[in-house]
């Protein structure tokens, strides 16, 4: 099985990056022939500076391997460094309609945040995205689930396009996490974790340190009542017990049993000290592969050396 996903290198990665991406990139290492990229053409799409998408590109490699994502058992590349995703994009245009790229819930979303320019190529990520699945024949595509409209689609621009040229492309089935699939931001539970719309004392970051995780936890929107239980009416301890699910590694109903008769106090305390140890190996690897630019260059290079390969011989058929 080979399963591919990519990466925006924008913003601070924070836990709902870690949990729903990053750590199923590390498990897919394991599961079959792997490959992820760190999309930086799909980070040209909105306003950017070039100085800081550099620099976020390579913090964004410094993470991935501090969390365990290994080159020699994986295949690691930056996107515009393989230029078959921009070709196969315009192949691809042509068997994907004007409506239906239309109606793309993330496009109008990042359109109507766009103060100056809603530009083209932000119309046509989605195509973009489909190309860097399809280039690889993948058959698996780890994605949170936001993402699940655009894997729709490109399953569509692919049977599309075997209907009218013949089998060429292998349509690919997305892999959302059962738990941990949205984490919501801390203040604002009804909202996605994010670090472009979400408040930042909510967000919690791959690289905060200890104290900074204690205090955004223990700060976090909780509901009405005492009960550390899950509901409609409590979406912020909901989302809590999620979290502490996830990081803990145990059923959700665990969870709600363990702190039954406990306070928030106690509990946020327990996510606190959870979230922190989770997060802690990460945070320490990182500083001594960030500060080796030359050889996050070099991992980077040899991993688009190796994807090219795969590439080149799908957009040669």
């Amino acid at each position: 099985m080979r399963i591919f996903s990519g990466i925006q290198p924008t913003g601070r990665k924070h836990l709902g990056n870690y949990i729903g991406a990053i750590t199923q990139y590390v498990a897919g290492q394991d599961r079959g022939e792997a490959i992820y990229c760190i999309v930086d053409l799909h980070a040209t799409t909105v306003p950017y500076e070039p100085a800081d998408l550099r620099e976020k590109t390579y913090d964004t490699a410094a993470i991935l391997l501090a969390a365990r994502l290994d080159p020699a058992r994986c295949i690691f590349f930056r996107q515009g460094d393989v230029p078959e995703h921009t070709e196969l994009t315009w192949l691809l245009c042509s068997v994907t309609s004007w409506g239906e790229l239309n109606r793309m819930h993330q496009f109008k979303d990042k359109a109507g945040a766009q103060r100056e320019l809603v530009s083209a190529g932000l119309f046509l990520y989605p195509v973009l995205q489909a190309a860097d699945v399809l280039a690889y024949r993948a058959d698996e595509v780890p994605v949170g689930d936001d993402q699940r409209q655009h894997i729709e689609l490109m399953r569509d621009i692919a049977g599309r396009f075997n209907a009218r040229f013949g089998d060429t492309l292998v349509v690919p089935e997305h892999r959302i996490p059962a738990v941990g699939a949205r984490i919501m931001d801390l203040q604002e539970p009804a909202r996605k974790m994010s670090t472009t719309g979400g408040s930042e004392q909510g967000t919690v970051y791959v690289l905060d340190e200890p104290k900074a995780i204690e205090k955004k936890v223990k700060s976090a929107v909780t509901d009405s009542g005492s009960e550390v239980v899950r509901g409609p009416d409590k979406p912020g301890i909901s989302n809590l017990i999620e979290i502490l699910s996830v990081v803990r590694g145990v059923p959700m109903e665990a969870i709600e049993a363990e702190f039954a008769s406990a306070r928030y106090g106690e509990f946020k305390a327990a996510v606190a000290d959870a979230i922190t140890g989770y997060l802690a190996p990460v945070r320490e690897r990182y500083a001594a592969i960030r500060a080796d630019e030359a050889a996050l260059e070099a991992t980077l290079e040899a991993g688009a050396a190796k994807a090219r390969a795969i590439a080149a011989a799908t957009l040669a058929d």
